[in-house]
């Protein structure tokens, strides 16, 4: 075989081998010329649950908006892949389309705009192919259905008067809808009470499908949400990096112990 039918193959399995997968090499990112993240490193493949926690101000929601382009965090050095390519030079559409997704920790209100519309026009945009009204309604009452939603909820103006789970919720539901490869939720446990919480997570096991789903991953700040959906993998950040990564058992010293017993192995 020649020198270029070689690199070819080897490329070939590169690729095949890193299918489905969010990879974060050695990442370190600024925000107006201050260091936040510090050199991080990550993979996520389809159908698994990471679990990054950590205290306040630790990185965890910078790495999730640099993770989908936001323009406000600057990379200093390292790189993102998706599916063994470089997406640092990705629009957050384009990012989008490739089977990212993001939900916010903080989602906003779109008076005059309902949930069906807004999610057959963003299901639509990352689809060569459109969907005509009427057959989307099905697809969204099926995805609907499967997260155990009243599909009156569609007809409701987007996140305009819903509560703090209402709108967790919603998230969950575009991210059913969209079929991302890899999901990315920024506490989506914020502001939740236990009935509110129970629900999300139920959600989030149902597009996980226990392994065989879309691959998520989960920042929280509290140990909470780990109750009702068990990672695969654990990882802690503190000031920007990860000291510590583990099984699920993990959060749950995190949760005995706090965070300090960790900074001062550390230390």
């Amino acid at each position: 075989m020649g020198l270029d039918k070689m690199r070819d193959a080897y490329q070939r399995e590169y690729v095949k081998g890193d299918a489905d997968t969010l990879e974060i090499r050695d990442l370190h990112i600024s925000v107006d010329g201050k260091p936040i993240i510090k050199g991080i490193n990550l993979k996520v493949r389809k159908g698994e649950v990471h679990a990054i926690m950590g205290p306040n101000g630790s990185g965890k929601s910078t790495l999730a908006n640099t993770i989908m382009g936001h323009p406000r965090y600057k990379i200093e050095n390292g790189d993102i892949l998706f599916n063994g390519e470089s997406i640092l030079n990705d629009s957050p559409d384009e990012r989008a389309k490739k089977g990212l997704f993001l939900s916010f920790q903080y989602p906003c209100e779109i008076p005059g705009v309902t949930l069906s519309n807004f999610l057959r026009m963003a299901h639509n945009a990352l689809r060569s192919a459109s969907i005509g009204v009427m057959d989307f309604r099905k697809v969204l009452e099926e995805k609907m259905k499967s997260l155990n939603m009243d599909t009156a909820f569609a007809k409701r103006y987007l996140n305009d008067g819903f509560s703090g789970g209402e709108k967790k919720r919603c998230e969950i539901l575009q991210m059913a809808v969209l079929e991302p490869v890899i999901g990315i939720l920024d506490e989506t446990d914020s502001g939740l009470d236990v009935d509110a919480l129970k629900i999300v997570s139920e959600g989030i096991n149902v597009l996980n499908k226990n392994g065989s789903g879309q691959g998520i991953l989960l920042i929280t700040h509290y140990q909470r949400i780990l109750r009702y959906i068990k990672p695969d993998h654990v990882h802690v950040m503190v000031d920007g990096r990860i000291i510590k990564s583990g099984g699920h058992e993990l959060a749950e010293t995190v949760e005995e112990k706090g965070y300090d017993w960790l900074l001062k192995a550390v230390a």
